[in-house]
């Protein structure tokens, strides 16, 4: 395929270009038609700016201060990608933000549509998780350290080679920039090989969205969530990446309320929850705006002849409806929660409403219309 692939992996001071955040590493793999990889380069980029969340990417300042702007290397990386397809793990962030460098060069990035391994290990090597690391985990690609632009590059690159018999046409890039005359790299020191903690382990193991938009915004909210921390900045980027994929708030609340119990199927893997996990699930949920109660209760709800529920909210359906329909189960249904109630049904089960409140202090469950009516069919099969 021409001139064969460009395979591409930055680092960044944040998740957005649009809030001003820079490239601070880049890399490129470059691999033939035939699979077989041909060159590699790697440099840090001076951003002229703070470096982000350094305990996720391990940058130091001092290492970054003697490596060329992007101005510096513009027209190097220019080269390296142009007439190539270029590839990326989650290709849409790393395009945006080489879009916005070039763009303040005053260049433009023609890129065509380009290859997301992302997307084509989920396709063609049954990744059922989006993470570099598990992708190549099933693809059985050697994956070095993560958020290394070089090594994060290399296995791209891997994942790549195994989808080549199944890729067909893409339009190659389009870019011209003067190479400067004093072009240099800078590589990083030793990759920071410090402790992973319990987030950052498990951000690997979560399942794909059901889109592929779904899939590119949990991938940034991988990357903010990785220290465990959401600031006003970068809630307001995860806003605009879910705009620029076009999610919609109902979307986004789904994504956020899989992603946690994702991360609780996770903790939850050797039959308990510890203390520290607890707490992280707990600070994840506050993050994401989700009730983290529904994720650490594992018991499954049933329903029994005679039990007590309790309907709050207004529902898709008349409440008296509901309510006859739990009556004819052998339901006895009330008005108010006590604690011998067994279930609240609430049009949102994030029902801030006193009945759902009084729940969550006895620990009720409380659950949507649609799981109510799931249940009241098993109830209804177990009394044949």
């Amino acid at each position: 395929m021409g001139n064969g692939y460009a395979v591409v992996d930055v680092e960044t001071t944040g998740l957005s270009p649009g809030h001003h955040h820079r490239v601070i590493e880049v890399a490129v793999v470059h691999v033939d038609g035939s699979g077989r990889r041909t060159d590699e380069w790697c440099t840090l980029v001076n951003p002229r700016r703070d470096l982000g969340a350094q305990r996720v990417h391990g940058i130091s300042a001092a290492e970054v201060r003697r490596a060329p702007d992007f101005a510096g290397i513009a027209g190097e990386l220019a080269a390296r990608l142009s007439g190539r397809v270029l590839v990326a793990h989650n290709l849409s962030f790393d395009l945006r933000f080489l879009r916005a460098e070039f763009a303040r060069l005053g260049h433009e990035l023609a890129a065509g549509s380009g290859l997301c391994t992302m997307e084509l290990s989920g396709r063609f090597l049954g990744a059922s998780s989006r993470s570099l690391a598990a992708c190549c985990e099933v693809a059985d690609v050697p994956m070095g350290t993560a958020h290394s632009a070089l090594h994060d590059a290399r296995a791209s690159a891997g994942l790549l080679v195994r989808c080549l018999d199944r890729v067909g046409h893409v339009e190659p890039v389009r870019l011209e920039v003067p190479r400067t005359a004093n072009t240099y790299a800078v590589q990083r020191g030793n990759a920071h090989g410090s402790e992973q903690h319990f987030l950052a382990k498990l951000v690997h193991l979560l399942p794909r969205a059901e889109s592929s938009s779904g899939d590119e915004y949990l991938d940034v909210l991988d990357r903010a969530l990785v220290d465990r921390h959401l600031s006003a900045e970068e809630q307001q980027e995860l806003l605009d990446v879910a705009r620029a994929v076009g999610l919609g708030l109902p979307e986004v609340v789904e994504l956020h309320r899989g992603y946690l119990a994702a991360l609780a199927d996770a903790a939850w893997e050797d039959g308990r929850v510890t203390a520290d996990e607890e707490a992280d699930l707990r600070l994840v949920a506050s993050l994401l705006g989700v009730d983290v109660a529904e994720v650490l209760r594992r018991e499954p709800v049933r329903l029994s002849l005679g039990d007590l529920v309790v309907f709050t909210g207004e529902m898709r359906e008349p409440r008296d409806v509901w309510e006859s329909r739990a009556l004819s189960a052998g339901l006895a249904v009330k008005g108010g929660v006590t604690k011998r109630t067994a279930l609240v049904i609430a049009a949102d089960p994030d029902s801030l409403s006193g009945k759902a409140d009084k729940a969550r202090t006895y620990g009720i469950p409380i659950v949507s219309e649609d799981l109510f009516a799931g249940l009241l069919g098993e109830l209804a099969g177990g009394a044949r």
